[in-house]
């Protein structure tokens, strides 16, 4: 299998001429991001920093270049929103003219996919060091040997520092811009110092160019049964609902906690790295985590105390969408290379902020479609600029915002796979019980990987299950080490008709939504009652 389609040459001498500092060790790096005041070097080691207004991905500030050549295959709207290649040329050309004008620029040069045949070549250009290690963390390193003839397939520039005075001229809304060509196969990231921008862009890449080569693209962490490379798990949500957490298993693998692909050979990782959430993490809770946060990692809008240097998990005064990037073999029983075979179970992640849904439910292959399609969980506070407490949302293939292709496309090769290799298909609740945010209160930790674990080891598949009135879930009667009433929503609500209100009108919102998508009609029928 040929690997992704190469980028225009002129791509390949982009910035050439200018000065670079290229693939630097994290050490040198640290080093520079230091002294030129980027961050502070946290007790565990850490580089801490931060990301100055924005501290959390810009979706509304995302623009995709609308070319003849892809624009058939975009789902347009709110999400991929057009840039007119006019448009998109001057400000181009306006990012270069900034990028020459620093004295120092980075390059980072690594792949993503960990599966030699679907990997791209990514160089990412930044004018702040920090941005290069955490490329550096994030994506797959390149061989020393691969350099010297080194040709990018893709190419982000990030001229975070660069200023906007007239967005219009560019086709803009605002100061920041995120603009993507996939022709050009060009990332420009204008004034955010946000770096999961950078991250997310190559996502968005892939999410376009694997499905013409026979592969899904799926915003899901994974991981695998230790000397049982077939006991695989995927983990799909949304920022916040638990990928990372839940994938981090001390008895299992870990073969990445954010992207991957599902080719007829098995999954892989898309990156190098981990991105995990650090508000209120804890040693007791998140042992691997907390491990792998040493030299080497990016902390992002983490407080440090400036006498011991000891980050504050615990504080949220710059945002609840505090960070830490790390490479995956930070974790101590990461799988490299990150690949893995065809998945057992697929668990869908909602950290529902009505408080109704059952913790854990089997779903049928109709019911995983519906599910999948609709991407209901809640943005938590943070992840996205403006975001400031949890927001009930429909985020189509939980990954919307990294989709440029129609939905459908994605849900019916998700249909094809497990239905091929007999996957089960799991919703995982890991957002609000006992009433609606505000009133209720999240799921306990241990109670959901309590769950977890009875999904992988095969005992919960076994169990005894009720239907549920309205959103027509199988729900688990009983689940060894937690409590049964837990298991059914309405009995965790002080006022049963409050809930049945509640649950209602959630159930409207699915239907209100679910208008959007061509379903047929046993997919359509597996939707919640009203």
């Amino acid at each position: 299998m040929s690997t992704l389609s190469a980028a225009p040459s002129v791509r390949r001498s982009l910035l050439d001429g200018v000065s670079t500092h290229r693939n630097l060790s994290a050490a040198v790096l640290v080093e520079h991001a230091l002294r030129r005041a980027e961050g502070v070097l946290a007790a565990n080691g850490a580089l801490a920093c931060d990301t100055g207004e924005r501290t959390g991905r810009s979706p509304n500030d995302k623009y995709l270049e609308d070319t003849p050549g892809i624009h058939g295959n975009i789902d347009w709207g709110k999400v991929n929103q057009p840039m007119t290649p006019a448009h998109f040329s001057a400000l181009e050309a306006k990012v270069m003219e900034h990028m020459r004008s620093r004295k120092d620029v980075y390059r980072f040069d690594g792949y993503a996919g960990a599966d030699p045949a679907y990997r791209l070549r990514v160089s990412v250009f930044t004018e702040e060091a920090w941005h290069a290690l955490f490329a550096r963390t994030l994506f797959i390193n390149a061989d020393g040997a691969d350099l010297p003839s080194w040709s990018q397939d893709w190419t982000v520039i990030n001229a975070c520092n660069m200023k906007v005075d007239s967005p219009a001229a560019f086709g803009a809304k605002g100061p920041v811009i995120i603009a993507q060509s996939l022709e050009r196969k060009l990332v420009l990231i204008v004034g955010t110092r946000y770096a999961g921008e950078m991250k997310k862009s190559i996502f968005y890449a892939m999410n376009h160019d694997l499905p013409d080569m026979g592969v899904f693209p799926m915003h899901c962490s994974c991981n695998v049964a230790r000397g049982n490379p077939e006991d695989v798990a995927l983990f799909f949500g949304l920022s916040g609902t638990g990928k990372t957490t839940l994938s981090a298993d001390p008895n299992r693998d870990l073969v990445g906690d954010d992207e991957h692909g599902w080719s007829d050979m098995g999954v892989f990782n898309m990156e190098g790295g981990c991105y995990a959430k650090c508000i209120k993490l804890s040693r007791e809770t998140e042992p691997e985590i907390w491990d792998a946060i040493r030299f080497g990692s990016v902390l992002e809008n983490t407080v440090v105390d400036p006498h011991s240097r000891v980050p504050d998990y615990d504080s949220a005064a710059r945002t609840e969408n505090t960070r830490v990037t790390y490479p995956v073999s930070f974790i101590r029983n990461a799988r490299i290379p990150s690949m893995a075979g065809h998945p057992r179970n697929v668990i869908f992640l909602t950290a529902d902020a009505f408080g109704v849904l059952p913790p854990v439910s089997r779903l049928s292959p109709e019911q995983a479609m519906y599910y999948f399609l609709n991407g209901y969980t809640s943005k938590l506070a943070g992840t996205e600029a403006g975001v400031t407490e949890p927001t009930p949302n429909f985020s189509a293939c939980f990954g919307g915002p990294f989709m440029p292709r129609p939905p459908m496309r994605y849900a019916e090769m998700l249909r094809d796979r497990i239905a091929a290799h007999k996957s089960d298909v799991w919703l995982l609740n890991t957002g609000w019980t006992g009433g609606p945010y505000g009133t209720g209160s999240r799921f306990k930790l241990p109670w959901t990987r309590t769950f977890v674990n009875a999904i992988l080891d095969g005992s919960l598949k076994r169990a005894s299950y009720a239907t549920h009135p309205i959103f027509r879930l199988q729900m688990p009667t009983a689940v060894s080490g937690v409590p049964s009433e837990v298991l059914d929503p309405r009995r965790t609500w002080r006022d049963g008709a409050a809930y049945d209100a509640k649950a209602q009108e959630l159930a409207r919102k699915f239907r209100e939504n679910d208008t959007k998508y061509a379903m047929t009609p046993e997919v359509r029928a597996a939707g919640p009652a009203t």
